[in-house]
């Protein structure tokens, strides 16, 4: 495609960029099509300090999440506090590399369903709204369309 510098299969790890190399990166919709742990890792080798990683993944209670067979993970607004340092708990054994801080999060409904134009920003308020909402049967009710979440190294 024009302006496509460099075609590389995701999985194939090391990705073909020197350390610390990216200020952004953007990651949509693509982590939920494979084994998603060893590509952040890369991600961060490659993403320069201060650097903003954002991801697009589906919300755990995606319709389309479910209908598409390609999908292997599922994923809740708190999946990636594990990959931030001291976010959730003394987990920071879990991995050996870890961003500062999660800098955006939001939980996005589908359009053109009248009620999800009320229910989106009630929900995004704070993040403890948004775990409300995951933790109880209103995501049941109002299920998600995706997760945003922006990430600084």
């Amino acid at each position: 495609m024009p302006g496509v510098d460099i075609v590389h299969n995701i999985q194939q790890l090391p990705l073909p960029f020197g350390d610390e190399e990216f200020d952004y990166i953007l990651c949509q919709d693509i982590l939920e099509h494979l084994e998603y742990i060893p590509v952040l890792k890369d991600i961060y080798r490659i993403l320069e300090p201060g650097g903003i990683l954002e991801i697009r993944v589906p919300h755990f209670t995606s319709r389309l999440n479910f209908i598409d067979p390609t999908h292997k993970k599922n994923f809740s607004i708190q999946t990636f506090q594990f990959f931030v340092k001291n976010s959730y708990g003394p987990r920071d054994y879990y991995f050996d590399f870890h961003f500062s801080n999660i800098i955006y999060s939001k939980i996005t409904f589908g359009k053109g369903i009248p009620y999800n134009y009320v229910i989106e920003p009630i929900v995004n308020i704070s993040e403890k709204t948004q775990i409300l909402f995951e933790a109880t049967f209103f995501s049941r009710i109002f299920p998600g369309n995706n997760i945003i979440i922006k990430i600084k190294k």
